[in-house]
């Protein structure tokens, strides 16, 4: 039996599915489910469903919590600080002015990017099968030395 290059060699145990880290984050981006890519992630503004209507993957267990919002302000304070330093080389604004433009500007950017930001964490942490994900419970993974009471 000669070896095709299209065969994957299986080490182990069971053939395990596939979930690219791109697509999954890409359809999270987009606000769908990161597992299917049919049902919808979100049930309000960053309030994600428990289920997946489509295929019903469980999404309630993801940990998404502060990494989406420093990722937006990551972005958003990098796009704004370039946008007022390119104008202010430009334009002679006052700092009213600059006020007046950048301000709106950084809201509506930061809670435009908020949503779509926090779908691709999600669809990471289920490519990555994290935090439940992948059938298992969150557990530590390093399990420390006991203490040395003569210490």
């Amino acid at each position: 039996m000669k070896a095709m290059a299209t065969d994957k060699l299986q080490l182990g145990g069971e053939q395990r599915e596939e979930r690219p880290v791109g697509r999954s984050m890409k359809r999270g981006f987009l606000g769908k489910c990161p597992a299917c890519g049919q049902g919808r992630l979100f049930r309000g503004f960053v309030k994600s469903v428990d289920a997946c209507a489509a295929c019903g993957e469980r999404m309630d267990h993801h940990r998404a919590d502060d990494f989406p919002p420093y990722i937006v302000v990551t972005i958003v304070g990098h796009v704004v600080l370039g946008g007022y330093m390119m104008t202010d080389l430009v334009l002679p604004l006052s700092t009213w002015q600059h006020l007046a433009l950048w301000a709106p500007v950084t809201l509506v950017s930061a809670l435009a990017l908020m949503q779509p930001v926090k779908g691709a964490v999600i669809g990471l942490q289920w490519a990555l099968k994290m935090h439940g994900f992948g059938g298992h419970e969150d557990r530590p993974e390093d399990i420390l030395p006991p203490r040395d009471p003569s210490a």
